[in-house]
């Protein structure tokens, strides 16, 4: 009955939190539903189990989430992530936009930025090219999300996003491991997310539809929206909110300065997974 516990406590979770409850509040509860599964003591499960792991986890990636997130802010302030975008979007051509989309996505994230940050930055870019491209604009946010939220979130190795991180320590691994199958299934994942947005893309255009609506995308008011913040930050360690605050270079840098700090990124993660740590007591 443990294992059935645990997998109800994970469906309540993941069905509640998509009703708008707290994760802060639904993981004790949950925690109790999968004691209550297992028959163990439900006040001693809560206070010395979860409280227990709870605590160890924030300690072991706070770091992580801290750093990425000021990070994240810092690129998107500097005018980087604007400046890789742009970029891609003129190397790239009107012709293919979905493809300059879903690149400039995968730069950023694989190099550190974080998601919410991309999101935002690559949004009006990508109406922009979807405009004149005549793309609808149903098709943005599969594009943005194909190029930040599959392969280099889960699959490339060496990727700092956390969905690859946490598993580290439990499973005695590095950043970089197996690397072949990585490989193998972010190419997977792009050629697959690629085709479905070239077919939808072929029949839209077959069917006479253009962009459609030219109505502004008002990410200000997305990124102050109650609802969406609680899901970001409860998935990710970025608080959409913060887009608005600072302020963003009104000169971009040029294209080798943005993609530096990215590079330095996936450079000391090489060299601290196989070289430094290893060696190290």
């Amino acid at each position: 009955m443990g294992l059935v516990g645990i997998l109800v406590a994970l469906g309540l979770l993941i069905w509640l939190s998509f009703r708008g409850w707290s994760v802060l509040l639904l993981a004790p509860a949950v925690a109790i539903v999968a004691a209550a599964f297992a028959g163990e003591p439900l006040l001693a499960h809560w206070t010395q189990t979860f409280m227990s792991g709870a605590a160890q986890f924030i300690a072991q990636f706070f770091p992580i989430f801290l750093l990425g997130a000021l990070f994240g802010k810092l690129m998107d302030d500097s005018g980087s992530v604007h400046a890789i975008a742009h970029f891609m979007s003129i190397k790239l051509g009107q012709h293919r936009a979905i493809l300059a989309v879903v690149l400039a996505g995968a730069i950023v994230t694989y190099g550190g930025v974080s998601l919410f940050v991309a999101f935002f930055v690559l949004a009006p870019m990508a109406r922009e090219m979807f405009r004149v491209a005549n793309i609808p604009h149903r098709l943005m946010p599969a594009a943005i999300a194909l190029g930040t939220s599959t392969f280099t979130m889960s699959a490339m190795p060496g990727t700092p996003a956390i969905q690859n991180s946490i598993p580290m320590p439990f499973f005695g691994t590095t950043p970089f491991a197996a690397p072949g199958l990585g490989i193998v299934a972010s190419a997977i994942m792009l050629a697959f997310g690629l085709w479905w947005l070239s077919r939808a893309e072929r029949a839209a255009r077959k069917s006479g539809e253009g962009f459609g609506g030219d109505a502004e995308l008002g990410t200000g008011a997305v990124a102050d929206d109650q609802f969406i913040r609680e899901r970001a930050t409860s998935s990710h360690e970025f608080d959409p909110a913060e887009i608005a605050h600072g302020k963003r270079s009104d000169v971009p840098p040029p294209i080798g300065t943005a993609i530096i700090p990215l590079l330095v990124v996936v450079g000391v993660n090489l060299l601290m997974s196989l070289l430094i740590l290893p060696r190290v007591d």
